[in-house]
């Protein structure tokens, strides 16, 4: 087991090493100080996994846009490709230095029984983040701009495609044994679109990546795709499917390829709200996937007001101890 976002905000020291660097690009192009924020959920609670702390939106970064995080405004990127030619940009790969350099030092760290996973935000949800220049609720600038120009936006997601593949290739060669693609977005679609922008660059991804890679597990995550997971677990042929919350384990289990190892899905608020709540979604999915490899894992990203406690009740619940 491990949980997305471990590595982060509802840890008091992640909190007081952000503070000293002032801010989360700081922090996370900060070798020492990204590598430190990794091993720390290793430390306090001995998670199987530890994910790399990092953002999705370094892939835009080295592609040739600015980076910024405002105070309580989310990320920012700037020229947006609403309103921009992706061939104005010029690639910085170097920018990606920092990241392979946590890697080495958080691999010189870590237990050896301790998994080391990588990641990569997929090309559909790193795509609404550079042509709105930041996050919204529906992606909807992006949605219109794909149905409008399928060729440009075509265009981006080829160059995030072979941007993420050197990317990912990249973490392996510095320590990383298995990488997940994070597609968060990949609910807004409709199904002819969810085939076109997020099944096929990932399977692209997946293929250029076990060229450059074989034999690195790769994890697929397309939250909110729903119905879409089985379509996108035989066409991607990622080596593991994760589950967003609002998906039936006992569904998953029966609508999935059979053999094929999932992860998930705790909806994160039933492990703030702890007590029986928090007893009884464990149960529920651990029974689910009696009959195939399953990690463990959050339906998304740990929550900031997570209390310690319930993690160590999570963790002791699932390893059979409480």
């Amino acid at each position: 087991m491990w949980l997305m976002r471990q590595a982060g905000r509802y840890l008091p020291e992640y909190r007081a090493l952000r503070a000293e660097k002032g801010g989360f690009l700081a922090l996370a192009t900060d070798p020492q100080a990204a590598a430190e924020v990794t091993v720390q959920p290793i430390r306090r609670f001995g998670f199987d996994g530890a994910i790399l702390f990092s953002d999705i939106l370094m892939v835009p970064w080295a592609l040739g846009q600015n980076l910024s995080f405002g105070a309580g405004e989310g990320p920012r990127l700037a020229p947006a490709l609403v309103d921009h030619a992706l061939n104005a940009l010029q690639s910085v790969p170097e920018r990606l230095e920092p990241v392979y350099a946590t890697v080495a030092g958080v691999k010189a760290q870590l237990p050896p029984q301790t998994s080391f996973l990588g990641f990569a935000g997929s090309p559909w949800t790193v795509a609404t983040y550079m042509v709105a220049g930041q996050g919204s609720k529906d992606q909807g600038e992006t949605r219109r701009f794909a149905y409008a120009d399928p060729q440009g936006f075509g265009a981006i997601i080829d160059a995030i495609v072979e941007m993420t593949i050197d990317y990912l290739a990249g973490q392996v060669a510095n320590g990383v044994e298995a990488v997940q693609l994070f597609d968060s977005w990949a609910g807004s679609l409709s199904p002819a679109q969810f085939e076109r922008w997020v099944i096929a660059p990932n399977a692209a991804i997946v293929e250029g990546f076990r060229a450059r890679c074989p034999g690195v597990p790769v994890i697929g995550f397309p939250k909110g795709a729903g119905g879409k997971l089985p379509a996108y677990a035989r066409e991607t042929e990622v080596d593991a499917v994760g589950l967003d919350e609002t998906v039936d384990p006992v569904w998953a289990d029966t609508s999935l390829p059979q053999g094929l190892p999932v992860q998930g899905n705790l909806d994160p608020l039933a492990l703030i709200a702890g007590g029986e709540a928090l007893d009884g979604a464990v149960d529920r999915i651990l029974a689910a996937f009696t009959e195939r490899p399953h990690i463990f894992n959050l339906g998304h990203g740990i929550l900031p007001d997570t209390p310690i406690a319930h993690v160590e009740r999570l963790i002791a619940r699932v390893r059979n101890q409480a």
